[in-house]
Parts: structure tokens; C-alpha cells; sequence
């Protein structure tokens, strides 16, 4: 097997923040300007992507930095209560086990991702972080993560939950597994054409190896 370097998102693909993030948000609701998001509307917001989310919302591009500033504040109060997706573990050490490197591109934290992973034993797996933030620019967030590692195009698969995941990856001229169990759905994510889609966590090892 040819080994790769398996750059995983963090949100919504590793760490199970979404109702973490979805209070935050709502909590913040107020203060920038945007309506509380219902659990009708959060089926909905999963078929869009990040555009059309953002336009949905309503909510100022220049107030999306500090938005986001401060619901990453605000997650690091709950990263204690924060869980890995079901079956995520699992899959991450398998793909150590065949020799891959893993790391993280994200545009939470970087203390906050370590923390997680340090509470949920996943710290020695990865072997870089990354944080970044950025919208729709998130093509130079991972160029300049390869850049820093020193790694090329061709020997890298990203991992994401989000269609801005798929078209970055695409842009970037790198692999791109779209996973369906974070935010958006399988059908959104289908109609970007990711290199591979699935569903389970379980599924990774096996796609990795066709990569």
C-alpha cells in the first residue's frame, strides 16, 4: 500500500461538536445579528453549502471573522463534555497502523483541538495541526499546510464534512474523501463530485488503500 498523508477536518468529521456549536450559535444569535437557528432549519442548512448558508443567515461577511473568533472561545469551555464521531477512533488508529501520517487542518483552535484530543487519548495519532481561518479561502489554508510540512500534492487525501472541504481539496490538486456523518448531507456533498463519499468511519481504511 502506497502511504499517504490523511489530513482530516476537525468539526463535524473528528471531534462531534455540532450541537456544541449549534448552542453557541444560537447563543450569539443576538449579538450578531441573525436569527436563532430551529431544528427545522438545521435539516434544511444541511443541504447548502457554505454560500448559501451564509446568505440564508444573513449575517454581515465582515462579521463572520468575529464569529467565529468567539465561538471558538466559547467551544473551549465545552471541549471537556466533547466526544469523537462513533467508530472515528477506531479508524484513525487503523490507518497509523498501515503507516500513514495524520493530521489536522481546522479553523477552530489549535488548543482547543489538542485538548480534545488529549481527553480522548487521540493526541499521539497526528502528527501536525493546523489552524486557519477562513471562508471561502480554505484552498490556501491547505496550501500553506503542505507548504509547512513539506509535503506534496500527490501524496495527500483530505478528510472533510463540508462542500468548502471538497472544492478547497479540488483546488488545491489533492484527494478529497467527503464524509456524511458531520454537516452537510450526503446529497450536497455528492454534488460536488468529492474522489470518494461514504458513510461510516469504518469505511476509510479501505478507501485510503484506493487512493
Amino acid at each position: 500500500m502506497t502511504k499517504k498523508v490523511i489530513i482530516f477536518d476537525f468539526d463535524g468529521t473528528i471531534a462531534d461538536t455540532f450541537d456544541a456549536v449549534v448552542s453557541i450559535a444560537n447563543h450569539l444569535a443576538d449579538e450578531f445579528g441573525y436569527a436563532p437557528i430551529t431544528t427545522e432549519e438545521l435539516a434544511y442548512l444541511r443541504n447548502l453549502n457554505s454560500r448559501q448558508i451564509i446568505k440564508y443567515s444573513g449575517i454581515s461577511f465582515l462579521k463572520i471573522p468575529f464569529l467565529v473568533k468567539k465561538v471558538k472561545s466559547k467551544l473551549k469551555g465545552k471541549i471537556h463534555e466533547l466526544k469523537p464521531i462513533v467508530g472515528i477512533k477506531e479508524s484513525l488508529v487503523a490507518l497509523r497502523d498501515e503507516e500513514h501520517r495524520l493530521g489536522i487542518i481546522t479553523s477552530n483552535s489549535s488548543e482547543n483541538v489538542m485538548d480534545f484530543l488529549k481527553n480522548n487519548d487521540l493526541a499521539i495519532l497526528f502528527d501536525f495541526i493546523y489552524s486557519g481561518v477562513t471562508i471561502f479561502g480554505k484552498t490556501t489554508i491547505i496550501n500553506n499546510a503542505l507548504k509547512q510540512n513539506n509535503l506534496l500534492s500527490h501524496q495527500v487525501v483530505y478528510v472533510g464534512d463540508e462542500t468548502r472541504d471538497v472544492e478547497a481539496s479540488k483546488k488545491a490538486n489533492i484527494k478529497v474523501i467527503a464524509v456524511a456523518w458531520g454537516f452537510n448531507s450526503h446529497e450536497v456533498l455528492a454534488k460536488q463530485n468529492p474522489d470518494f463519499l461514504i458513510h461510516q468511519p469504518q469505511e476509510l481504511l479501505q478507501v485510503v488503500e484506493n487512493c
